[in-house]
């Protein structure tokens, strides 16, 4: 390539010569070039639409100057003949070029390619420009696509650093501006300046790709040991060069032993790839605290990057398809390399030492069993995903943290069962092997079973190739002085071995390996003074369930897991019964504030079963208040039905100075997803009966509606992104004294002008009503919430600031009509448009009826301030059938408001995007 830099259009001029090779026993009639810099160019590509899938709003927002393109693409071949070429609409980020003569086994073929890359703002990926005159450019060129399975690998760009590339060799002639140094793996020569501008030789030899930096002052610096150059730009200022030097070696030999010589003279570490792959973990804890010392936060730092990028421009894999290998043996190094040198690690550093926190779980974790808990988050949500799936089909968690941390689990659990360096052998095997030729995970698994003589389908097929979960007990467990004699149940016919321990006050006295075919067998062993018998007590193989993995061999109950009282939050601990404490603060204004102490057992992992207790005062009444809950999970693995939660809860608070309420409430909800994991779909059936005891109050005229008996059951179906969102909600609710229907229609939509549009249509008809009063009347503008879902901090309020609180619900009408409730039916039709920002215009239009009456049209209209969806809006009535209502006495009181204290919604607006 001559490649020349202009940093004013942020563009390259390129000119490009491709020598193709036909390597394959197919004959060919046209080549797939890669061009993933095209896939910032609009906002329909598929990078773009995998923005909006994870709530990513920048991308979509951004102004044209920000996108990233390839154009004036020109292609002739050796006969400066044109070669006709052609990218989809679908799939815009590669190209395919029609070869004017079929290319046969073992030919060549040369191509003379002209265009000019447009660079993207590094704001979307961190790759591209930033406003520092620094670009970090990648895939910013077009390269053939790697050869497969008789055909080219068409991998769309999704922002998961996986591009397949075909093995190339590069000679590159760069020109910038003589105020711009670069950086670059691939070997290069001395500038040569020419007046303005210097002139960079970069080449290299069997590469998938390359990284290249241009800077106003570089900012890498150099390590060299006897076989590679490393170049670096981590930060961390507090640890001298020396103390760098001395970590940089010690990572790089270790890397070197443990998998094999580095093929190329340089490699590059850069802040940016650990950014866009940061260690989940030591991220977690302020810096304030310091958990860790400087110089193992820059080790682990240095390591994870610099095993990423070791293995991704060495390791010549397809990486989409066979992702799990690099996250295998990236993790697996990282935890072997802990065990060498910091075997005394814990995931929460120095936080373990102090005597306030040895209690926790949490805290006297070792470093690496962080991994496994991680990966156990997803299982336990019933979200977790086979290894061996495509990089592209995982959900973000899963690609980014637990499927990477379980594959580097599972190559411990293999390593650890085949016990005498297999896989170690296996891996550097498999590198040397790579060097060769063009490999797979064909490959992979032949060398493994090549090298030792168990049999480890079991590996492929269900850790691999699955997500079945594993699930061993102890059943049948006696003892003598000497010998222990014990069966195990094999609880989900999960056909993987399990190893057990003997342990005599924390120390292993034995360990014994069950192969795959020994589960529900009976075993004898020497006893060896054990007072325990654990299974998996190291927990090497990724078991879902470690609280039913363990017998007592002394006293007279074989399980008895004392209560531990626990502050907070903590890690389920198997050998305790956790019950966690919290002060809360509640409030309404009828209690008051409402100093409580909630009592739960919700670990960080979900359990099967749930209790949530929270007692209150009531400060105002001089009172008790407060909720309980009990619930119990039973979740589906391979279902669209994927968890049914049953729960009765209840709560006992105050609807009036006076009075107060206690409801009841027994469910079943069952949640059902889109067999693409992917998908943003999510479906939700409730059943569920209310039960309500309101005390009679003085103070509200229609006291006729004290004791009532509810059922309700609802359907929900929502799919959500950035671009949009559409759900739908049926609600069936029967009574002694009524029955009613009605439904929801939600519609956004965020066009290409970044003008957004809200719908919402709602629309209820009672089946039949015998009330007299409006208490369960479709309302227009304020529901009366007989079934005591919504927030409400003055609920029974008719006047003042308590009243104009909003929520969204029934009519949805922000200004308050004279005919605030509909006792036969209602539709209406709320939307809005955002003129600037976070202002919107909102209008409202509907038809209520009520009995005896025509129907009658409504409407209101006015600004919304959205400032955080669902948690902070303000709403401003101008226009209604009160009325020019800004003209008003009194307007103040006419503004709407919405205010949420809970920090749990708060915090699902950020975690939605992971999940």
């Amino acid at each position: 390539m001559i490649v020349e830099l202009n940093p004013a259009d942020k563009t390259l001029n390129i000119q490009q010569e491709i020598t193709f090779f036909n390597q394959s026993d197919d004959t060919l009639t046209s080549i797939v070039l890669n061009d993933w810099n095209h896939a910032y160019s609009d906002k329909n590509t598929p990078l773009a639409k995998r923005f909006s899938d994870e709530f990513y709003r920048g991308f979509h927002l951004a102004k044209e100057e920000e996108r990233g393109s390839t154009n004036n693409l020109t292609i002739i071949d050796a006969n400066l003949l044109f070669v006709s070429w052609g990218r989809t609409e679908k799939n815009p980020d590669y190209i395919e070029v029609k070869l004017r003569e079929k290319l046969l086994p073992n030919q060549k073929t040369t191509l003379h390619l002209t265009y000019i890359t447009k660079i993207p703002s590094d704001k979307f990926t961190k790759y591209g420009f930033n406003n520092k005159g620094e670009m970090n450019l990648k895939n910013w060129f077009l390269t053939p696509a790697r050869y497969e399975n008789h055909d080219f690998i068409r991998n769309s760009n999704n922002n998961l650093d996986d591009i397949a590339n075909a093995v190339s060799s590069y000679d590159i002639d760069l020109k910038t501006p003589a105020t711009l140094e670069i950086t670059s793996d691939l070997n290069s020569s001395l500038p040569n300046k020419a007046g303005n501008f210097s002139n960079y030789k970069l080449y290299g030899n069997n590469r998938t790709d390359f990284s290249l930096f241009v800077e106003p002052k570089s900012s890498f610096i150099s390590f060299k040991n006897k076989n590679t150059e490393v170049l670096t730009n981590l930060k961390e200022n507090k640890i001298s060069a020396i103390q760098k030097a001395v970590i940089v070696d010690r990572v790089m030999d270790y890397v070197n032993t443990l998998v094999g010589k580095y093929p190329h003279e340089k490699i590059i570490v850069s802040q940016t790839d650990y950014e866009r792959n940061p260690f989940y973990g030591l991220n977690q804890l302020p810096s304030f605290l310091s958990p860790f010392s400087d110089e193992f936060i820059f080790e682990i730092k240095f390591l994870k990057t610099y095993l990423n990028s070791y293995l991704k421009t060495s390791l010549c894999l397809d990486p989409r398809k066979d992702n799990w290998i690099y996250d295998g043996i990236q993790v697996y190094a990282m935890m072997k390399y802990i065990d060498e040198n910091h075997p005394d690690a814990k995931m929460f550093g120095s936080v373990s030492k102090l005597r306030l926190l040895k209690s926790y779980n949490l805290t006297n974790l070792s470093f690496n069993e962080q991994y496994s808990y991680f990966y156990m988050l997803m299982a336990r949500k019933n979200l977790d995903q086979p290894l061996g799936d495509p990089k592209n089909s995982l959900i973000k968690f899963n690609e980014q943290i637990a499927s990477k941390y379980r594959a580097g689990l599972s190559f411990r659990f293999l390593d650890d069962y085949l016990e005498h360096d297999e896989v170690n052998n296996s891996i550097r095997q498999f590198y040397a092997e790579n060097k060769e030729k063009q490999v797979s995970r064909t490959d992979f698994e032949t060398i493994l079973k090549s090298n030792t003589t168990k049999d480890i389908n079991w590996f492929f097929k269900t850790i691999v190739g699955s997500r079945e979960i594993i699930d061993y007990k102890f059943i049948n467990v006696t003892k003598t002085k000497d010998s222990i004699t014990f069966s195990v149940k094999n609880k989900t016919n999960v056909l993987v071995p399990v190893p057990v321990y003997g342990v005599k006050k924390g120390e292993i006295v034995f360990k014994k390996w069950l192969d795959a075919n020994e589960t529900d067998s009976t075993f004898t062993i020497g006893r060896k003074n054990a007072d325990k018998i654990i299974l998996n007590y190291n927990n090497e193989v990724p078991e879902y369930n470690l609280r039913n993995n363990w017998k007592k061999l002394e006293g007279f109950f074989p399980n008895n897991r004392p209560v531990k009282f626990v502050f907070m939050k903590d890690l389920e601990d198997p050998y305790y019964n956790q019950v966690l404490y919290v002060p809360t603060l509640t409030y309404n204004y009828y209690d008051g504030l409402s100093p409580g102490l909630r009592l739960h057992n919700k670990t960080i992992l979900d359990k099967p079963f749930i209790f949530d207790i929270n007692p209150a005062y009531s400060t105002k009444t001089d009172n008790l208040s407060g909720s309980a809950s009990f619930s119990a999970n039973q979740n589906y693995r391979n279902s669209t039905l994927y968890n049914v939660r049953y729960s009765v809860s209840g709560s006992y608070f105050h609807y009036a100075p006076d009075a107060s309420y206690l409801k009841i409430n027994p469910m079943v909800q069952l949640r059902i997803r889109e067999e693409n994991f992917r998908d943003n779909r999510k479906q939700l059936i409730i059943l569920r009966q209310v039960l309500v005891n309101r005390e009679k109050s003085a103070l509200i005229v229609d006291n006729s509606t004290e004791n009532y008996s509810v059922f309700d059951a609802k359907y929900f179906n929502t799919r959500t992104e950035v671009t949009n969102h559409f759900s739908f909600m049926s609600d069936v609710q029967l009574s002694g004294k009524f029955g009613k229907i009605a439904s929801e229609i939600e519609y956004r939509k965020l066009f290409e002008n970044n003008l957004q549009i809200n719908l919402r249509l709602y629309a209820g008809s009672f089946l039949y009503n015998t009330t007299a009063s409006d208490f369960f009347s479709f309302a227009l503008d304020r529901p009366t919430d007989y079934l005591f879902d919504y927030n409400y901090y003055g609920r029974s309020e008719s006047k003042g600031f308590y009243s104009q609180q909003f929520i969204l619900a029934e009519g949805g009408f922000k200004s308050k009509l004279n005919t605030p409730f509909a006792n036969q039916w209602i539709t209406t039709l709320n939307g809005s448009f955002n003129i600037w920002n976070w202002m919107e215009v909102y209008g409202d239009i509907g038809l209520i009826k009520n009995k005896n009456q025509n129907a009658r049209f409504v409407y209101d209209s006015g600004i919304r301030l959205n400032l955080v969806t669902d948690y902070f809006e303000l709403y401003f009535p101008i226009y209604s059938n009160n009325g020019w209502e800004v003209a008003q006495n009194n307007y103040n009181e006419k503004i709407r408001f919405i205010v949420t204290f809970s920090p749990k919604t708060l915090i699902n607006l950020f975690n939605r995007k992971w999940f």
